[in-house]
């Protein structure tokens, strides 16, 4: 694996590491922050856990070479949006579109882009909500604007896409058709129970309200 260095602001693999890692710390810490928050404010915890994630330099380099780009730190940063990746779990379908106006709301979060895939799922049966957000690194001498792509799903879903990339990646992105249409199948179960879970946990909600 060769990665070329670009003398245009990062410029090793090193560099690169130590300023994506400094970007998962902020968002971790301030999903963090808002979930305490959100305990003290409504007595209800909205993220289950949190996952994060630097994109190996193997992976990246395979992602530029798939779309034409030579291998270099420059075009890494530049054309590789998930080097950064933070996967946020939570327990309902709500949670996930609370969690996503909570970030977008955060005064140094800069929102660049956001795809809704529970809304307009994948053809695999693929659900989750992602988002694209840059947030500044403050180094020593500069502040580098840092790429952090951000998934939020519920349990259910993050159980469903892990098997989906197990699949994936055993049949190397050519799966059987039934197993394909299992696994949609399967996205449809899914999404049934995170409604049902959800109607669920408003019922409860409603009976403890009413005895206050």
């Amino acid at each position: 694996m060769e990665v070329s260095a670009d003398r245009n602001g990062i410029d090793s693999w090193k560099e690169v590491t130590l300023i994506y890692n400094s970007a998962l710390k902020q968002i971790s810490t301030k999903l963090e922050i808002l979930n305490d928050e959100f305990q003290h404010v409504h007595r209800y915890n909205p993220i289950e856990h949190i996952k994060s994630r630097i994109k190996t330099p193997e992976s990246i380099v395979k992602k530029l070479k798939k779309h034409g780009y030579e291998s270099t730190i420059e075009n890494m940063v530049k054309y590789v949006n998930d080097i950064a990746g933070i996967r946020v779990i939570c327990s309902f379908t709500s949670d996930i579109y609370q969690i996503a106006e909570m970030i977008s709301n955060q005064s140094d979060i800069k929102v660049i882009s956001v795809k809704d895939y529970i809304v307009n799922p994948k053809a695999s049966g693929y659900k989750s909500y992602h988002m694209l957000v840059s947030v500044p690194v403050y180094l020593s001498d500069r502040i580098e604007e840092t790429k952090v792509e951000i998934q939020i799903r519920t349990v259910a879903m993050d159980f469903w896409a892990s098997l989906e990339h197990k699949i994936h990646y055993k049949f190397e992105g050519n799966a059987p058709e039934h197993i394909k249409e299992q696994l949609v199948e399967c996205s449809r179960i899914v999404s049934n129970l995170d409604e049902r879970m959800l109607d669920l946990n408003k019922e409860i909600q409603q009976l403890e309200d009413g005895k206050e």
